[in-house]
């Protein structure tokens, strides 16, 4: 079977305007206020900056296009998200950060025409941001999401949410909460999880407190929320009741994809700097890039930058033909996540001194992509997955063949 990498002449053209757009209008914001998204306006800056990339023609390339995006699948999505990952506000400027682009994604699929009329339609815009409550304390939902706390209680006409929930992205501000609750068992039992969407301003939902984390670029920051007798109607159930975590699978794959795709710019731009760096920088007796040792960290950079792009592009091939691809988005996510922190930091070492200070923006960088080998789960909760399949298949090969 023949197979082609390349992309359609329309999606190299966002991916150019991109480029640009990030450049000219982005980069120099992030850099002013070294990559602190409060301090440089939260949401009056993304309004700002999403109205320059609606006027570019490069906002919300994920969106059905029904609801104002480019529609865009998985595949033809990675470049454009990696153009706009190369600055730590870019995501937030093209509408296509976490969680609003898998809030977006899941919607689409999930909701029901007045739902994706009451939520979808103002989230795809930009009118509003939404989170996502999962994520529990201890020994509530976290890595082990059958953990689960939350209790949602059956009343006439709806349901009653209670519970805590943390680092919940996006939370202050957010306008809308898709809420994981449990509507059977008890925590620790498989299943019979429910999610649920509501108004940000029901009664009972609270926005507690920030958890302050070494990432700076993620609007409405990662906060612990308490939800106390919370109403939701029938109509607001997203799904059906009891298959939450069945649901939710719509959304983990890919928006696990879409953080690769845009820290793989953060990652490429960490070895630009560097390799600018090298090529101009004087020392024993010539270049720094003549030496054998930054040679090496070059190539490595370039090895994993490549590597890490490869297994991308096959994952959300897979997800594009209708399949679950559990693996195959395992596996890019668990290699992509360490190897972008190798990346900034063989990057910081080649800058030397500049490299850990405030010239160059590798230290924030680095700061921002090393939350990632742990959200959208750890790297250990992945490979034990990874490890965990590829044993089964051998058991059930072992058990035909025995039967055969």
């Amino acid at each position: 079977m023949p197979v082609d990498l390349r992309y359609a002449p329309e999606v190299e053209e966002l991916v150019e305007k991109t480029r640009r757009f990030i450049g000219d209008q982005v980069l120099p914001v992030e850099n002013e206020f070294a990559g602190d998204v409060t301090a440089a306006g939260g949401d009056e800056l993304r309004r700002e900056l999403n109205a320059k990339a609606k006027a570019e023609g490069i906002f919300a390339p994920h969106a059905p296009v029904e609801f104002g995006g480019l529609g865009l699948n998985m595949s033809d999505r990675t470049p454009v998200f990696a153009a706009a990952g190369y600055s730590t506000f870019g995501p937030v400027a093209l509408h296509i950060g976490a969680p609003d682009e898998g809030n977006v994604h899941m919607l689409a699929h999930i909701a029901s025409d007045e739902q994706k009329h009451k939520y979808l339609a103002p989230l795809a815009a930009g009118d509003l941001r939404s989170a996502f409550a999962m994520t529990e304390p201890s020994p509530g939902a976290g890595s082990d999401p059958n953990a689960l706390n939350t209790m949602a209680t059956k009343v006439d006409g709806g349901w009653k949410i209670n519970g805590q929930k943390r680092f919940i992205t996006g939370a202050d501000g957010a306008g809308f909460f898709i809420i994981m609750a449990r509507t059977a068992g008890a925590a620790g039992d498989r299943g019979g999880a429910t999610m649920f969407l509501a108004p940000a301003d029901t009664r009972g939902i609270s926005v507690d407190r920030h958890i302050v984390t070494t990432d700076r670029s993620m609007i409405g920051g990662h906060c612990e929320v308490s939800f106390t007798d919370v109403f939701v109607p029938d109509e607001d159930i997203l799904g059906e009741v009891d298959q939450g975590y069945r649901y939710a699978q719509v959304r983990l794959g890919p928006a696990r994809m879409t953080h690769v795709m845009r820290w793989f710019g953060s990652a490429q731009r960490c070895h630009d700097v560097a390799v600018d760096y090298v090529a101009q920088r004087e020392g024993f007796g010539g270049k720094l890039g003549d030496l054998g040792m930054i040679q090496q960290m070059v190539a490595d950079n370039e090895i994993d930058l490549a590597a890490s792009m490869a297994l991308l592009v096959k994952a959300c091939h897979e997800l594009d033909q209708g399949n679950h691809a559990s693996n195959e988005t395992s596996i890019a996510k668990t290699f992509a996540a360490e190897a972008y922190t190798r990346i900034a930091d063989r990057s910081i070492q080649m800058c030397g001194g500049m490299g850990v200070s405030d010239d160059l923006p590798l230290a924030r960088l680095q700061r921002e992509l090393r939350p990632f080998r742990i959200y959208d789960g750890p790297s250990e909760v992945h490979r034990w997955a990874i490890a965990r399949r590829a044993i089964g298949r051998a058991t059930k090969a072992l058990a035909a063949k025995a039967n055969g």
